[in-house]
């Protein structure tokens, strides 16, 4: 009884529909909002700052998902970024970024994943829908032999463990949830060479439906 009591408290589904209750804004002051009682999120980009926020618990393996609708028309320089991620210079980190671009120009889907602080397992995909007409779901998952990158409950990456190769593979650490929106027209588009126009400031990318069915504890509680 108390193995099964263990379990069951190991694994946590967040709320689908309060922000409130699930997340915190974490930089950009009012950049970022949370409206429609707690059920939609949105991340603005200015000039002068973009805006994020995380999760309040950490996860160690599962299923995280959270539909988003990426910023309209004109996105070149910005990046919005959802990813799982721990503190620290050795930190694990499984990364979706979102790739702006001019106005009638795919979007790029940058994932990468990294373990002990090692990163450089980069993988980029066009998606082959428009994502900023309506909402899509992004979800992340992970368990200790392999990473699922899926889009609308569509695999588009697995990342399997090589550790049996000596290659680190994220599974000791729990992270947190963390969505932001920012610039970085010095690499983002073209490799840089197409740049942020503030005149169609401020950029908007929207949230909903965040959910985390995962393990939320230290790596003995959820091996």
């Amino acid at each position: 009884m108390l193995l099964v009591s263990i379990l069951v408290s190991c694994l946590v589904v967040a709320s689908a529909s309060d922000f409130n209750q699930d997340v915190e804004i974490t930089w950009g002051g009012d950049r970022a909002k949370i409206l429609k009682g707690s059920r939609l999120l949105t991340l603005s980009l200015d000039k002068f700052s973009g805006s994020g926020f995380q999760s309040k618990r950490e996860y160690l393996f599962g299923r995280i998902d959270m539909h988003i609708k990426l910023v309209a028309g004109y996105s070149a320089g910005t990046v919005t970024t959802y990813y799982l991620s721990s503190e620290g210079e050795t930190h694990d980190e499984i990364d979706f970024e979102f790739l702006g671009n001019v106005s009638g120009q795919p979007y790029i889907v940058h994932t990468n994943v990294y373990a002990q602080g090692k990163g450089d397992r980069e993988q980029q995909f066009h998606l082959w829908f428009d994502p900023t007409a309506r909402f899509h779901l992004y979800s992340i998952s992970w368990n200790p032999k392999n990473i699922i990158f899926l889009i609308d409950n569509v695999p588009i990456r697995v990342f399997k463990s090589q550790e049996d190769l000596g290659v680190p593979y994220p599974k000791t650490q729990p992270m947190g949830m963390y969505s932001s929106l920012w610039n970085a027209d010095d690499w983002t588009t073209q490799g840089g060479l197409v740049k942020t126009d503030w005149s169609k400031a401020p950029f908007t990318a929207y949230c909903i439906n965040f959910k985390g069915d995962a393990c939320v504890g230290t790596s003995s509680s959820c091996s």
